[in-house]
């Protein structure tokens, strides 16, 4: 891996389990192993989006942490709201790279639906990364 391209909207993580996500920190480390950082905030949701989020998984009765899937109508929004408007062409011409969010499950976060775009519309292979179980 070349790059890593960070598409959270906050970068600084609450807890010590992610204490390696902090802005500062990750970007030290990835320069140390010459790894170059991009953010690309325009591809992260809104704090909108993020609430609509966080509400449907207090419906569901899981955290944000353990949920398995995004809710529709995020899917929808953030789709219209922010994909669907994004260059993801000028993402794509400088690939290989990693998507970074902090969800754990792919389907679970944002970071899945780029990916998604990123195969369907630039011929992108997508391999997603999990931690061991």
């Amino acid at each position: 891996m070349e790059r890593l391209v960070d598409v959270r909207q906050r970068r600084g993580v609450r807890g010590p389990e992610y204490a390696w996500a902090n802005s500062q920190r990750l970007q030290d480390a990835l320069a140390a192993a010459g790894v170059e950082y991009e953010h690309r905030r325009d591809l992260a949701p809104t704090t909108e989006l993020r609430h609509l989020q966080y509400a449907e998984d207090a419906r569901q009765g899981v955290g944000k942490r353990s949920r398995l899937e995004l809710a529709p109508e995020y899917v929808r929004r953030y789709t219209a709201e922010i994909l669907d408007r994004a260059d993801l062409g000028s993402l794509a011409e400088r690939a290989p790279f990693v998507l970074l969010c902090v969800e754990r499950d792919p389907e679970a976060c944002h970071r899945s639906l780029i990916a998604e775009r990123l195969h369907a519309e630039h011929k992108l292979a997508v391999t997603h990364l999990r931690p061991p179980e």
